[in-house]
């Protein structure tokens, strides 16, 4: 039972990313992070510029970079803003766009290993990302891979990432990665048009060297609003079905953007007869708390500090402010660290400092950061808090 338990991570990163491969910050440091002083993963939108026209990118990619975009002696300041958060550091994510389309990547990421950053990387499924561009990241330092696959054949994914051809790149890529020995997760969108396939691509992740599978709940921000979400009652169902392939699945596997997995898998473990000393040896106890602005932040391309990618509320901007001072002290952090100040359900929720509700999905259906999670259809029995 417990051995099937450690197969669970849901850490809710609140942009499609890869959480650090050999253990998180808590784990590291032997203890709970405080998550309103330090994050766990800081994710930076290195350029738009990226070569698909994927359906529900947060970004809206372009072919181009951004006029405004850092440039590479902003970048460096900005690593060394990281740093000042002092230990337990943070996870760099490298995402954009495509980062393997900005010039300076390998020396930027150069710059981040030389001090003492660990990264990970989500790159798009182009030609450019070969085989030798790969073992290139691992050998400057890159610690996991991130890569998208949405569909369980190349129509259903192609659909969706809109490049003929880029569902043999992402699965080439995952092969060539498993080969080097670089570790890779694998983002699937949750998606009206994506749920039914979930089986199917499952099967095909078992006979792939997967080391996490992340599922992400749509948002409707960028160009996902073109694409529509799943029902809370189906969100629930298939939650379930995610907990019963964590108990036999040969990878770790994580929701993104649906923290109420949270509550149904701490409660299938209880049903299950697991001890709370038990559920704290998880990765997933690890997890508990982490949410949009809290143990995750998010830089864009242009300096811009946001909660999350998919929650566009500037708090800041590195190039006029410090990004430990806007993470720590800005207004919009300082609400998102206190899950006593959300509103509706979410504030009610005995669960809600272990999950706290999608922030991203509160803002954009009501335009409050602080309100309900629109997609959990859970309803609060009591003030108390739940713990494990």
């Amino acid at each position: 039972m417990i051995e099937s338990a450690k197969r669970l991570f849901v850490s809710n990163p609140g942009a499609v990313g890869v959480a650090p491969a050999p253990q998180s910050s808590a784990a590291r440091t032997g203890g709970k992070v405080d998550y309103a002083k330090n994050p766990m993963l800081v994710y930076w939108e290195m350029t738009q510029a990226c070569a698909l026209a994927c359906r529900h990118c947060r970004a809206e990619a372009m072919a181009t970079a951004h006029p405004n975009e850092m440039t590479h002696e902003e970048s460096r300041s900005l690593l060394r803003q990281i740093l000042a958060f002092g230990r337990p550091l943070p996870h760099l994510i490298l995402t954009g766009g495509d980062p393997m389309m900005r010039p300076d990547v390998f020396a930027l990421i150069d710059e981040a290993r030389a001090l003492g950053l660990s990264v990970s990387i989500t790159p798009s499924a182009t030609p450019n990302l070969t085989r030798t561009a790969i073992q290139r990241l691992q050998q400057h330092g890159i610690e996991s891979l991130g890569l998208s696959l949405d569909g369980s054949n190349a129509a259903r994914h192609e659909l969706v990432r809109g490049v003929a051809g880029c569902y043999d790149t992402t699965l080439r890529a995952l092969r060539d990665a498993g080969e080097l020995g670089l570790p890779v997760q694998v983002n699937t969108l949750v998606s009206a048009e994506t749920v039914q396939d979930l089986p199917a691509i499952y099967a095909l992740l078992q006979t792939m060297p997967v080391m996490r599978w992340s599922l992400f709940f749509l948002i409707a921000v960028g160009r996902g609003r073109t694409l529509n979400p799943i029902l809370p009652e189906s969100g629930e169902q298939w939650m379930n079905t995610i907990y019963d392939w964590t108990r036999t699945a040969p990878f770790a596997i994580k929701t993104t953007e649906a923290p109420s997995y949270r509550r149904v898998a701490l409660n299938r473990m209880r049903a299950e007869g697991m001890s709370a000393e038990s559920i704290e040896r998880t990765s997933m106890y690890r997890g508990f708390g982490i949410r949009d602005g809290h143990g995750i932040l998010f830089v864009s391309n242009q300096g811009e500090v946001y909660p999350a990618g998919f929650l566009p509320l500037k708090a800041g901007d590195v190039r006029s402010g410090h990004l430990v001072d806007i993470y720590r002290n800005s207004p919009v952090f300082r609400a998102l660290h206190a899950p006593e100040k959300f509103q509706g359900k979410c504030g009610r929720c005995e669960y809600r400092a272990l999950c706290g509700g999608s922030r991203a999905r509160a803002y954009a259906h009501t335009g409050d950061a602080l309100a309900s999670d629109p997609f959990c259809p859970y309803q609060p029995r009591t003030a108390a808090a739940v713990s494990a």
